[in-house]
């Protein structure tokens, strides 16, 4: 008997051990990822097993999606050379809707628990049809379950809108505010690529897109948008960027978020700063990244980080961008970096599962 009750003891003991160990090497990691494509332009990317074994104790959780434009190889343009990006020819760009059903099935091949670590995100659909958003409903239908949001997606993006082939996608395009009452509609997470401005603007104007942004972010109250990357591009520069300080007082990038920030209708937008491109500002200068900061610290509960990498071939190429914004995780309270890093992500797509997932159960037959 006694022999049995010291088993008893030594059985509880070790359930106990293995519960704190289990929630130790759960919460272990350093960030969850607002913003993955787990394939390129040209759709071709690694395994989503790949990816979780490149997440290993770094990445908590992830959104997973593709991207929705596929790269033509023309041989007219480029001859024998196959292009994989989007600057490397200037064949156009088309909308390749099978990605959705690629991402479906690279999720749906995981098990449950491999699954809770991801968030699929429905892409492939063009946002100047007014039909996109049956396309939406039509992934949702196909494949309950399974998603969490749509994008990231784009309207007005540097070098990439020109090349899309067909109608050209806008802010006022009523296509996208269909698309954008659906997403609300359902619950689904928005991410929207839409640079700020215009590449290389003159300084001293205001961003040319900000108002009809602002203007869309408005009208869609309902919906959870994430703006991509601060409205930031490649050679989309932050308004304010490089001016002198004896010149007349330009926008200024940091007072445009905070204005959305502080206002009460934008209740519903969050900032992502994924990319390195974003990190490359933010950390450009102490000055900047001690600014940066502090609006941060102010509105804790609206911005999260995302990597914004492309099919890496391994966790060191995968965690750069983590690794580059060091400066900002030192400068910022605690208690912020870990929002931004893990916690608002939480927030944002556990509510978005729990409502995706409530309208398919009244809306899908399974």
């Amino acid at each position: 008997m006694q022999r049995k009750i010291k088993l008893s003891t030594i059985l509880f003991l070790l359930c106990i051990q293995s519960i704190v160990l289990f929630g130790q090497k759960k919460d272990d990691y350093l960030f969850n990822d607002s913003h993955f494509h787990l394939t390129n332009y040209i759709q071709e990317g690694i395994s989503v097993d790949k990816f979780l074994e490149i997440m290993g104790n770094k990445a908590g959780r992830s959104t997973l999606f593709g991207i929705p434009l596929q790269q033509q190889w023309s041989y007219q343009n480029s001859g024998n050379y196959s292009p994989t990006y989007y600057l490397q020819t200037d064949a156009p760009l088309y909308y390749y809707s099978f990605t959705d059903a690629f991402i479906a099935m690279q999720y749906k091949s995981l098990s449950k628990e491999k699954q809770a670590r991801l968030d699929p995100m429905i892409t492939g659909f063009n946002p100047s049809d007014m039909y996109a958003y049956k396309h939406i409903e039509r992934v949702l239908r196909t494949f309950p379950g399974v998603f969490t949001g749509i994008g990231e997606f784009s309207i007005h993006k540097e070098f990439v809108s020109s090349k899309v082939t067909g109608e050209v996608a806008s802010l006022t395009n009523p296509a996208l505010d269909s698309i954008m009452d659906f997403a609300g509609k359902v619950g689904l997470v928005v991410i929207l690529h839409n640079d700020m401005d215009m590449p290389m603007a003159k300084q001293k104007t205001e961003p040319v897109y900000l108002n009809d942004m602002r203007d869309l972010l408005k009208r869609h109250s309902k919906t959870t948008i994430i703006w991509a990357h601060i409205g930031l591009g490649r050679i989309v520069y932050p308004a304010g960027y490089g001016n002198d300080s004896t010149t007349d007082r330009p926008p200024n990038h940091v007072d445009i978020v905070e204005n959305i920030l502080n206002d009460p209708a934008y209740a519903n937008v969050y900032f992502d700063i994924s990319w390195d491109e974003v990190a490359k500002y933010i950390v450009s200068s102490p000055e900047i990244i001690k600014k940066c900061a502090e609006l941060m610290d102010k509105y804790p509960d609206r911005f999260l980080f995302g990597t914004d990498v492309v099919a890496p071939p391994d966790q060191k190429f995968y965690m750069a961008v983590y690794e580059k914004y060091q400066p900002l995780w030192k400068a910022l309270k605690p208690e912020t970096s870990e929002k931004i890093r893990k916690k608002n992500y939480n927030k944002l797509f556990d509510e978005a599962r729990k409502k995706v997932r409530a309208w398919e159960k009244a809306n899908v037959k399974q």
